[in-house]
């Protein structure tokens, strides 16, 4: 009688490790996967950064030739400044739903700023043909491709993260130990799901 208790008890220590263990590659598992969409994240904020710098580069050069365009020149600091600060917000939380729409909703009022912008451009030759003017384009052209880029690679990681953080049994570790939803990096209006039309003729 003693060895069947005996064995009993090994054997329902022997489900409680492996249901431990499993619980522990569970977490470690959604630990893993937030750490790469956070990674993922950053990867978008210093390219965001570098795009955030050029701009009021590109205003600067363009002042001396669009003197009547004032308006359209400080919408584009306006977006750009406001884009800077939804950045910062969603690189303190990647993921968080409020921050993520509201630099996607920024990042949209941007583009269309630099859009409207590069449609002035199209009215000034010489502006056209500066040497300067035309490297900070190459430049803003380069980093909005590696921003697509880096947001596609964080997009495809909080999907995968959200996924796995949805499926039974790791959906109970999920709940135990908070592990929340992340939001994709999405710019809502399709009007503003367009990168700004660069020109270099």
């Amino acid at each position: 009688m003693a060895g069947i208790l005996v064995m009993v008890l090994v054997l329902v220590l022997v489900v409680l490790l492996v249901v431990a263990l499993a619980f522990i590659g569970m977490y470690n598992k959604l630990v893993t996967l937030r750490n790469r969409y956070k990674n993922a994240f950053s990867q978008i904020d210093v390219q965001l950064k570098r795009r955030y710098d050029l701009i009021p580069n590109l205003v600067e050069v363009a002042k001396g030739y669009i003197k009547h365009e004032r308006e359209t020149l400080e919408a584009v600091i306006k977006a750009r400044n406001a884009a800077f600060a939804a950045g910062q917000q969603a690189a303190s939380n990647p993921g968080e739903a409020q921050a993520m729409t509201a630099l996607g909703g920024a990042e949209g009022q941007l583009n269309g700023a630099l859009g409207r912008l590069f449609a002035v451009f199209e009215s000034y030759p010489d502006l056209k043909a500066n040497q300067n003017m035309l490297a900070l384009q190459e430049e803003l052209s380069s980093t909005e491709n590696k921003i697509a880029f880096a947001r596609q690679a964080y997009n495809d990681s909080v999907m995968y993260y959200n996924t796995q953080r949805e499926v039974f049994p790791t959906t109970i570790v999920a709940s135990m130990f908070n592990f929340q939803e992340a939001n994709l990096f999405e710019i809502e209006q399709p009007a503003e799901r367009e990168a700004p039309k660069v020109s270099f003729s």
